[in-house]
């Protein structure tokens, strides 16, 4: 008869509270904490590669390489605070604004002034590129929005209809001439360059301090108070979600590079992850200080956020490079028209010219027909793969068994030498199904007696780390209760099972005491609940 490998044993298994979703995130790991000299109100990623990041704080900005980590430039022409630095759609200039209401226009490599724009009488806290690359888009605490022309530094458009402080806005990059912006007032408006004037207003409830438009322009995401708000615009600004997951207020929003993620970043310390599907959320990350700012690059391989006691903190994610191939076939399947599109799918002949292509073809049309006649004179099963029938001789083919080494050993009636090689597995399931074999087998004992410290040592290990465990405890239990009558006559011999044997114990009597406590607090609500059934007062439990 063949030997039967060991039955190992299969236990449900336990939810885990980390989802395949956490674990991506989980992945932004060694976070590098940059004190800088004030808080971070803004942090704006390159849009093209190495994905360099700006970073306002104080009076300069600094552009910080995505691969050191350190500040490659520092712009410091500003006479008060700095912010809002976003860059161009090449990466090749970047605007910022400041506390006296200067917005101005930096090239990135000689960090030289471009153009100042000086007509906001209050700070400039939004500062956005056109997507026509000659406008540029700012909003202040004066409560005027302007649309500059970089040329002639002058304001073609002012839009005049908030209340109070605009803090966030965005330019619509399908449509240059849309303009969207929120305020303390609390309202959302559209603004049309074409009319000049305000075509929708949408009602947050709290002040906006952020705003994000998905890809399209159909539809944005406003931050304000601890909620967020997504606001169809095809259907004239309808409200469709209200999300309320933060406990303080929402300071700033930030897309991952697919827009199917987005981050919000709290005064309550907390940076939150929500699915656009559904809107909820996947995961979240704990800061030391509240957060003003969230980045996260194109390429999804960096989350930078910037605090309120000026620290900045850095996660980088490291890409395999099956992801990085699959980024690269994606980029160039997206440049259409190349000849590598065309190459696509084994569309090889596109390529090549028409004289030999008719040629080849006719050449390969003879072939096929003599081949097709081959076939035809040969038989119809040529080539092709013939089913058995009746009387057919088919040899079974016996796939060899491999055996685990504990199973080699078990074969071969070596208990100890099978127990032993069950503990060098790390699946605690193998030990356990090896224990319940042998004792089915009535082996337990001669696999356990006749141990040194060192053979014994991995067996109470395992008891003392996994007796706990209410999948193992009934069966571990009573293979410590072997292990103490086979040894207790041996122990104060060996300083390391002695140390193993009190934690042993001291687990157990922790144990203990859990369920007892369990089953005071189980006793204790059964009372409650029994006497707010009949309406009985209830009696305060000291």
């Amino acid at each position: 008869m063949d030997y039967r490998k060991t039955v190992i044993k299969k236990y449900p298994k336990t939810p885990t509270k980390l989802t395949s979703e956490g674990r991506y995130w989980k992945r932004f790991k060694s976070p590098i904490l940059i004190k800088e000299y004030a808080s971070i109100p803004s942090i704006y990623f390159s849009p093209v590669a190495p994905y360099d990041f700006a970073v306002a704080s104080s009076t300069r900005v600094q552009i910080y390489s995505s691969k050191t980590h350190q500040p490659k430039k520092t712009i410091s022409r500003f006479k008060d605070l700095a912010y809002s630095a976003t860059f161009r759609h090449d990466g090749k200039l970047i605007v910022a604004g400041d506390a006296t209401g200067l917005v101005q226009l930096f090239d990135i490599n000689s960090r030289a002034i471009l153009r100042t724009f000086r007509e906001h009488t209050m700070p400039v806290h939004v500062t956005k590129f056109s997507n026509n690359t000659t406008n540029i888009m700012s909003a202040s605490d004066d409560k005027t929005v302007r649309i500059w022309d970089i040329p002639t530094e002058t304001s073609i458009n002012v839009f005049e209809g908030h209340e109070d402080y605009i803090r966030a806005g965005v330019v619509n990059d399908d449509n240059p001439n849309l303009v969207i912006t929120g305020s303390y007032d609390q309202t959302v408006k559209l603004w049309d360059m074409r009319e000049n004037s305000c075509v929708m207003t949408m009602q947050h409830g709290a002040p906006v301090e952020s705003l994000l438009m998905y890809p399209g322009g159909s539809a944005i995401v406003s931050a304000g108070g601890p909620t967020l708000k997504v606001w169809d615009l095809l259907s004239g600004g309808r409200c469709i979600h209200t999300l309320s997951n933060h406990q303080k207020t929402v300071t700033s929003l930030a897309f991952n590079g697919s827009h199917s993620r987005l981050l919000a970043g709290s005064l309550d310390h907390q940076v939150k992850v929500y699915d656009v599907q559904d809107y909820r959320v996947v995961h979240t990350m704990n800061y030391p200080a509240p957060v003003l700012s969230v980045g996260i690059s194109p390429d999804d391989t960096h989350i930078t956020v910037g605090m309120a006691n000026g620290l900045l903190s850095i996660r980088q994610r490291q890409v395999s490079a099956e992801e990085k191939q699959a980024r690269m076939q994606n980029q160039l399947f997206m440049q259409g028209g190349g000849h590598k599109y065309f190459m696509q799918n084994g569309s090889h002949h596109l390529s090549q010219p028409l004289t030999s292509t008719s040629q080849s073809s006719s050449a390969s049309t003879n072939s096929y027909n003599t081949t097709s006649l081959g076939i035809s004179s040969a038989g119809e099963t040529l080539g092709k793969k013939k089913t058995p029938i009746k009387d057919d001789f088919t040899v079974e083919k016996t796939r060899r068994v491999h055996l685990a080494q504990y199973d080699k050993y078990l074969k071969k009636f070596e208990f100890t030498n099978a127990l032993d090689e069950s503990l060098k597995v790390a699946n605690p399931n193998v030990v356990v199904s090896m224990l319940q074999e042998l004792i089915h087998r009535d082996s337990l004992m001669p696999a356990l007696t006749g141990r040194d410290d060192v053979s014994l040592e991995p067996l109470v290990r395992f008891l003392m780390r996994h007796i706990q465990n209410p999948k193992y405890t009934n069966i571990l239990v009573d293979v410590s209760e072997i292990v103490l009558d086979i040894y207790y006559k041996l122990f104060g011999q060996s300083p390391l099972i002695d140390e193993l044997i009190l934690q042993l114990r001291q687990k157990v009597a922790n144990e203990v005491k859990l369920q007892k406590d369990l089953l005071q607090t189980i006793a204790s609500l059964d009372m409650l609940f029994a006497r707010s059934t009949i309406g009985l007062p209830t009696p305060s439990i000291a």
